[in-house]
């Protein structure tokens, strides 16, 4: 058995006429890529696959959302920063600016995930439930395959 997926709780969402909720995103595969703008292995590897992701499969199967999870360096990636960055890079996808934590260092969210860093891609089903935590680079191949085995799942559901 598989847990619902938390919900992001987000400051502001960039990207997106309006902020987004995982259950409306329900009966589809959702992929969440958390970043930092700072962190060289999310710039050179977690949020170029994320847009690979995005470019790869039918936005009715998968949908990809990025989660600015600061940890550190809070004052030189504030939402301001992140809106250039986003424009410069060309990330499209709707992206959440993580909730400021309540009880350390580590953003609301990121702690309700038990992340252990970044880059990290989590997997939600269509049925909203985590099914997938990568922390760390994933190899494209193996994560489509894992994007795509939960995207059949939902098609045989029907």
């Amino acid at each position: 058995m598989h847990d619902p997926a938390p919900p992001i709780l987000a400051s502001e969402w960039l990207n997106t006429p309006a902020p987004l909720a995982l259950e409306t995103l329900r009966g589809r595969v959702v992929a969440v890529e958390c970043f930092q703008m700072l962190c060289p292995g999310c710039v050179s590897h977690g949020l170029p696959q994320a847009q690979r992701i995005a470019q790869t499969f039918r936005a009715e199967d998968v949908v990809v959302i990025g989660l600015h999870c600061v940890f550190e360096h809070h004052d030189a990636q504030g939402p301001v920063s992140l809106a250039a960055f986003l424009h410069e890079y060309r990330i499209r996808f709707p992206v959440a600016v993580d909730m400021v934590g309540t009880d350390g260092p580590l953003p609301q969210t990121m702690a309700r995930y038990a992340l252990e860093g970044t880059p990290t891609l989590l997997l939600i089903d269509r049925s909203g439930r985590l099914r997938a935590r990568h922390f760390g680079s994933v190899p494209d191949l193996a994560l489509g395959a894992d994007i795509m085995a939960l995207v059949r799942e939902g098609m045989n559901a029907d």
